[in-house]
């Protein structure tokens, strides 16, 4: 079976979850590979396996470049942390997740397969095209699709779970989608996450060698109130041969006065600091 036909199947599984991003309905049908919604919208399913939803087109700076390098060490363990921190926080009812700014894909998939489940369900979206695409490689049990943050092509009420790693918010639009009772889980650094990498890239007196992520937290608890916050802390061990692809894969390395390392401070990197905050909330 062709790719384009198992996301045809899945879709046909798992029609209510989603909604037209041009008039909000619902869709009705699978026809001709194109999803049909009850005003006669018709949405493509890629050839890759995903649907575009976006209404125009979003840039990223996100490369399949940097989303491989990405890639790499997400499977070398980077985050392996992080996931088994989150599987922990879901319990064993069955979930339907949804990953906001899901990237390349790994780290759902990496949860997907940690639970090693038949009777959940896992969506990621992402504006990055190239992070989309590298993402639908995975698992065809895994469903990926282009859609804007600030107007999600889920119906209401769609998800028991959402959680998102590093990326943007937008609570108005997780209320929405959230079941009752559902579920946010944001992960969010720590002052201390990769410090290895910032005093190699930056000056002692750059802003990028500090953060504080205090008006993050109270964002999210003025949106969820009561909000679970748990540390996430460990080291990781880079492999010799990923050391490039550690400072390729974040955007650290993109700051204003970001220095451009030389091999040998780079084979400096042989450790990084992995802090990181859990923000955990309940719809109200």
């Amino acid at each position: 079976m062709k790719k384009i036909e198992k996301v045809s199947s899945w879709l046909c599984d798992h029609l209510a979850i989603f909604s037209c991003p041009v008039c909000h309905e619902k869709f009705m049908q699978i026809n001709n590979q194109q999803l049909v919604c009850v005003n006669g919208h018709r949405l493509n399913i890629n050839k890759h396996g995903y649907v575009y939803f976006l209404q125009k087109g979003v840039k990223s700076e996100y490369d399949r470049e940097m989303l491989l390098a990405r890639r790499q060490l997400l499977s070398a363990g980077l985050f392996k942390g992080i996931i088994t921190a989150i599987n922990e926080e879901l319990g064993p009812t069955p979930q339907r997740i949804l990953d906001v700014g899901s990237g390349e894909g790994t780290p759902l998939f990496q949860l997907q397969q940690l639970r090693n489940r038949s009777d959940e369900t896992y969506v990621g979206f992402d504006i990055s095209r190239p992070g989309v695409q590298l993402a639908t490689q995975l698992d065809p049990e895994l469903f990926f699709c282009l859609a804007d943050l600030r107007q999600l092509p889920f119906q209401d009420n769609s998800f028991s779970t959402i959680i998102e790693l590093f990326s943007p918010s937008d609570y108005r639009e997780f209320h929405r989608v959230l079941k009752t009772d559902g579920k946010v889980i944001k992960v969010i650094p720590t002052g201390n996450y990769l410090h290895e990498m910032r005093s190699l890239l930056y000056p002692v007196d750059d802003k990028h060698q500090k953060y504080d992520n205090t008006a993050v937290k109270k964002l999210f608890t003025d949106h969820f109130g009561a909000t679970h916050v748990k540390n996430v802390q460990y080291r990781f061990t880079i492999p010799k041969s990923l050391r490039s692809s550690m400072i390729e894969m974040s955007p650290l390395h993109w700051g204003k006065n970001a220095r451009q390392l030389t091999e040998a401070e780079i084979n400096q990197l042989t450790t990084v600091t992995v802090d990181v905050d859990l923000l955990i909330g309940k719809q109200n």
